[in-house]
């Protein structure tokens, strides 16, 4: 993954730890919330294993670590979700946050988890880019085929730059073990999504501390470019060789 010129990345390996080390050198420290657990990725690398309660990794804002600094950001990470229902708010919000960047009036990114609860997308994973003040994000998902205790390499692509006539306003972009799932347009029922940055930290395991992740999680990486599609082939292919 170093090889691509993340501008962060934590291998999420030392959970037992205070901080996690950001291996690019660039200094986005992360600070754990709570003692995750150690478990094991694909190849036997350490991954933090989170108790759907009260612990994550949080790192503080930076532009780096902001769609809107260069206008694309790919997010990369393996998660294993070892629970498929999963209690969420209310009625109607039947999903969790399990990384990203935004809270309230600071809406930028996000990684979503659905309960199996949900009527109309059970275990639908998926991201969303939004516009800063919130409502509506644009986003992408895949679904079907989830398992617990099974590890998934997610990848989300925000491209604001690459507009086109299919897609306007630039695009976000999701892809499932290697595979590019779905791309859909940066707008949502007429309202264009315009990245811009906040000051909410970057976290993993949560995203606004309203609900928590239970399972692993590993390799996160941020690119403030679009990671070409035989990259993430690769990335999937490497941790995933027996």
């Amino acid at each position: 993954m170093l090889d691509d010129k993340p501008a962060a990345y934590w291998t999420m390996g030392s959970p037992r730890s205070a901080t996690e080390k950001d291996r690019t050198g660039h200094g986005h420290t992360g600070t754990y919330f709570g003692r995750p657990a150690a478990t094991k990725l694909p190849n036997g690398e350490t991954a933090a294993d989170f108790d759907g309660k009260t612990e994550y990794m949080q790192v503080q804002d930076a532009a780096a670590l902001s769609t809107a600094t260069r206008g694309v950001l790919t997010l990369e990470a393996w998660m294993r979700p070892d629970a498929l229902n999963f209690p969420v708010e209310g009625d109607t919000m039947r999903y969790m946050h399990w990384m990203g960047k935004g809270g309230a009036r600071n809406q930028e990114y996000v990684a979503r988890f659905y309960s199996n609860t949900d009527p109309d997308r059970p275990n639908r994973i998926s991201g969303y880019q939004y516009n800063l003040d919130g409502g509506k994000g644009a986003g992408s998902y895949f679904e079907g085929g989830i398992r617990a205790k099974t590890w998934i390499h997610y990848v989300l692509v925000i491209n604001a730059n690459a507009r086109t006539d299919s897609y306007p306003h630039g695009y976000i972009r999701i892809y499932r073990n290697g595979v590019r799932e779905k791309t859909t347009d940066l707008s949502y029922r007429g309202t264009v999504i315009i990245p811009k940055r906040g000051k909410a930290p970057f976290r993993v395991g949560t995203r606004d501390l309203d609900t928590f992740f239970e399972g692993a999680i590993g390799k996160v990486a941020i690119y403030g470019k679009e990671l070409p599609a035989t990259r993430i082939k690769a990335h999937y292919a490497v941790m995933t060789r027996r």
